[in-house]
Formats: C-alpha cells, structure tokens, sequence
C-alpha cells in the first residue's frame, strides 16, 4: 500500500494508478492527492503500454460521445426558434463590438453553464466569467459580470487582502500576498493546434470588454490569473 505502506494492496486507483489497501487509505490517498478517483479516459498511453483494455475503453468512449451528440442534436431545445433567435442575436451583438462570439451544440457543459446575456436598453453585455487560479488549483464562477467593468475591479474580491472574502483570502494566500505588479491575467488563444496553445495577456486596467475586442471567445471567457514570478507552462503570444 502507497499510503500506509503496512498492508498488502488491494485496489489500484483508477485515475493516478496509487495503490491501496483498504477503505481508509484509497480516503486518504484521494484527500491528499486531490484525486477523485475517476480514470481520465482521454489521457495519453504510449503505444508500448497500449492493451486491448485501452482499445476498449476508447471504443466505449466512443459510443458514449456518439449517443451524448445524437441526444443532443433530437433536443427539443435545438429546434426552438426561440432559443436560435437569441443566441443569433447575442452572436450578432458581439460581432458589433468587433468580438468573435461562438456557441455550442446543446449537450455540451459550457452550453448549458452560459448566463451570458445583452441588456438591450442599456446596451451592455453582461458576461459570465470564469476565473482560474492554477497556483492554488481554484476555479471561480462570475454571473452578470458587467462588459464596462476592469480586471482589476473584477479580480479585488480575489487578489486585494483587504477586500477579499477570508475564506477565499485564505485559499488564494499565494496571490493575495504578492505585490498586484506581478499578477498576470491570461486568455487561451482559440482555434490553434493541440502542440500550439498560446495564450492573450490581458490589461487589468481596461474595461472586460476593450480586452475581449479582437478576439474569439467560445460561449463565455476564462481568464487564467498567474504570478509572475512563478514558473508556468503558458505561453503568451509573441515569446
């Protein structure tokens, strides 16, 4: 057993593959971990370890994507003029304001989660927002998030020591006690290779909307808020 490493191991964890022993110690691993247990189907196997195990859990992907996507596309919601229109309308508004706004099928996570909407008598858009914190593995969803609002408005809740909630404070420690100089807020670049991810830095000081001009948003924008000074894997455009 890799957690207690007393008893003779049972069990294999299907996610990250730790062995246990019992009950308690599969618990245990999964608390100190953060693992949840669940096989990630979609991660990488060499083709040396490739077995007829692998081949027919991907084949079994394959059919749940097959039937999600047929679900999906008999939805009553899909054929709804109603629902068209709007999202005809809400695409055509951000094309007004120079924002390439694409939206899912129905069935797929991000677009049954859009909250995103357009006040029409005030002319705004108001977004929702997701914001992740990889350095404290933390993920925060914004609702009716403002289109005139600044990052830096958005983000005090979060990065600011005295206005941040304490338990969120408490979370974010590693942001809310570095100087706001060196805090970067990133955006994933859509529609490039898999081997090719580059990412948009964002000015804190504009208005959500002046950062979202020019640039391809698919159903809501996620905005990833690193350190500088910490090592990361993204790459902005341009390095």
């Amino acid at each position: 057993c890799e957690t207690c490493s007393e008893e003779e191991a049972k069990y294999r964890c299907p996610r990250c593959m730790k062995y246990s022993c019992s009950l308690l110690c599969v618990k245990k691993h999964k608390l100190a971990l953060s693992c949840n247990g669940v096989r990630d189907k979609t991660a990488f196997v060499s083709v040396n370890e490739f077995t007829d195990l692998n081949l027919l859990s991907d084949y079994r992907f394959l059919e749940d994507v097959g039937r999600t996507a047929d679900a999906a596309a008999r939805h009553p919601t899909v054929h709804s003029p109603t629902t068209k229109k709007l999202l005809y309308c809400l695409r055509n508004k951000a094309r007004r304001c120079n924002i390439d706004l694409r939206t899912l099928p129905v069935g797929f996570t991000k677009r049954r989660e859009n909250s995103t909407t357009f006040n029409g008598m005030e002319k705004k858009f108001y977004w929702h927002l997701k914001l992740v914190f990889p350095h404290s593995h933390a993920e925060y969803t914004l609702k009716g998030v403002p289109d005139d609002k600044t990052l830096a408005d958005i983000l005090k809740p979060y990065t600011d020591p005295v206005e941040s909630d304490p338990v969120v404070c408490q979370r974010l420690k590693i942001y809310t006690m570095s100087p706001q100089s060196d805090v970067q807020i990133l955006m994933k670049i859509e529609n490039r290779k898999q081997n090719s991810v580059r990412y948009n830095e964002l000015d804190a000081s504009r208005s959500l909307l002046d950062n979202l001009k020019g640039k391809v948003i698919i159903e809501y924008p996620t905005l990833f808020v690193v350190l500088k000074t910490l090592k990361n894997d993204m790459v902005v455009l341009g390095q």
